[in-house]
């Protein structure tokens, strides 16, 4: 492993060989690499002089900026581990995560001072808030970073590749989330590896213009910016997702990669006046973070022109492990429904309930050797434990691999609903509802039932009027019967994460007796 797997080293390259090339835009304001490089060692320089050390917790609530990638660099530079808070969470929620992290200093943006406020004085390690102004200058973080001198010195790495530099708190699917510890080399492996195969499949290029369209909070959003930031690309940055934006970002800036869910590339291409002509500085796009329709990629394919790479990943990986690369999406072939294979540098297993390896074509649990894995759950041995195993990420997710080493995703092993002793996987049903053309998106839960033990029940938006009887003949061949829902509920919204992935427990709870529901 390379010495020089560092962001403070490769801010200080960049520095000095790209200086005045742009590394971050944002609302039209452009940050040169040698700017990005000074302001974030003033950021470190007055970290360590209030007083924070090697592997204390700084955190960040706020939305995403060029102040953000900021901090995040100056905390990489003076050994602090950034601690990024997602700003859609309840106050219980993000109290949560600073109290688990155990940050002592709080970065926050001031549309979220009131909530920071309300928890403040229940956090006993939480010595500090800086709050960045809603102006453009963030007045109030450039204060700050001039106390004490500031300094703008290069500094000493204090953490090395394997050292720790982030941590970010899972989705919360089921629970709390858990503080997933990532370290230097979580942002430097996959590329190395790619090069060294010879393979382009994701690949970040000193002349992109980098769209960061999913949240920095998130291993997606995060995971996006470092890797443009290690490469030299010029990043991109939207304080959120609009559609609109990001269609005229695309346009006038020249994007030419990015990373989205499926569910923004559609509302990407269902802009007003969007054809083939708005999207031509593109030449890769990458998705993952929810299933996709064979229908909307082709569509996609179609309209955008570029190459496309499927990304499976998790927090827990660090960075992309598994992908489906450009030359297997061919409209029409059945590798569209694959995940991908292992990246280079990376493999996959599928394994049995007692950990026996599984022949091609069986459902397992989803394993991944990865070097870019984390180190571990903050102040959780027995999880880190039990999901990794060796070199060996146990992830949460059932699948298969075919004879070629395909990965086919069949879901959250902890979303699997079993009726009467068969399982059955919620996103299998839900790709089959997305080939309606009356179907806007779809949710499937498993909900009690006194004798089959679960019941297969449907969320749908529909486009127009439709029924239940509709749905189950479409669904009748396309899906095995036992697998088609008993249960019908038409609705307006389906919630979802910040990465797009399906709340299957807000909805499971908000369906459940309330008896039932203190239960779990």
């Amino acid at each position: 492993m390379r010495s020089d797997w560092t962001l403070t080293a490769t801010s200080a390259r960049h520095a000095a060989e790209r200086g005045d090339h742009p590394a971050v835009l944002c609302e039209d304001r452009v940050v040169t690499y040698a700017e990005l490089h000074r302001e974030s060692n003033r950021t470190a320089h007055r970290l360590l002089a209030a007083g924070l050390r090697t592997g204390d917790r700084v955190a960040y609530l706020g939305l995403e900026s060029e102040h953000y990638y900021e901090i995040a660099l100056g905390c990489a530079k003076s050994g602090v581990v950034l601690v990024p808070v997602n700003w859609r969470l309840t106050a219980d929620e993000v109290d949560h995560i600073l109290r688990d992290s155990g940050a002592t200093l709080l970065f926050v943006e001031r549309e979220f001072t009131a909530l920071a406020e309300k928890i403040r004085d229940e956090l006993p390690n939480l010595t500090g808030v800086v709050e960045l102004d809603t102006d453009e200058r963030a007045a109030g973080f450039q204060e700050w970073k001039a106390q004490h001198g500031g300094s703008t010195a290069d500094l000493t790495a204090p953490t090395g590749p394997d050292d720790a530099i982030l941590q970010i708190y899972t989705s919360g699917t089921t629970g709390f989330p858990k503080g997933v510890v990532l370290a230097n080399r979580a942002f430097f492996t996959l590329p190395e590896a790619m090069a060294e195969a010879g393979v382009a499949w994701l690949d970040w290029l000193p002349t992109d213009r980098s769209l960061i369209s999913l949240p920095g909070f998130g291993i997606a959003g995060m995971g996006w910016f470092m890797h443009g930031f290690n490469a030299g690309a010029t990043n991109v940055v939207m304080r959120m997702f609009v559609s609109e934006e990001a269609v005229r970002l695309i346009e006038t800036v020249g994007v030419t990669i990015t990373f989205a869910a499926p569910a923004m590339l559609q509302m990407l291409i269902e802009e007003r006046k969007v054809g083939p002509d708005t999207f031509t500085s593109l030449r890769k796009v990458a998705y993952g973070a929810a299933p996709i329709s064979s229908a909307l990629l082709e569509r996609l394919i179609e309209v955008m022109g570029c190459e496309f790479a499927q990304i499976y990943a998790a927090t827990e990986t660090g960075t992309c492990a598994v992908s489906l690369p450009p030359e297997d999406h061919v409209p029409g072939s059945p590798l569209l429904k694959a995940a991908g294979k292992a990246c280079p540098g990376h493999e996959l297993k599928v394994i049995d309930g007692q950990g026996n390896v599984l022949p091609p074509n069986e459902i397992g649990q989803v394993c991944i050797k990865t070097p870019a894995h984390m180190l571990g759950y903050w102040n959780l041995p027995e999880a880190t434990a039990k999901t990794l195993i060796g070199d060996w990420l146990h992830m949460g997710d059932a699948g298969y691999l075919d004879e070629d080493g395909y990965l086919f995703l069949c879901d959250r092993i902890n979303d699997t609903i079993i009726q009467g002793g068969q399982n059955i996987y919620p996103a299998e049903i839900e790709k089959a509802l997305a080939g309606h053309p009356a179907v806007a998106d779809s949710a499937i839960i498993g909900l009690p039932h006194p004798l089959w033990g679960e019941a297969v029940h449907a969320c749908v938006i529909a486009r127009e009027p439709l029924t239940p009887r509709e749905l189950m003949v479409f669904l009748s061949g396309r899906i095995a019967d036992y697998k088609i829902p008993t249960e019908w509920e038409f609705v307006e919204s389906i919630p979802r994460n910040p990465s797009g992935k399906i709340l299957r427990r807000v909805l499971r709870e908000d369906r459940l007796p309330t008896a039932e529901r203190n239960a779990s």
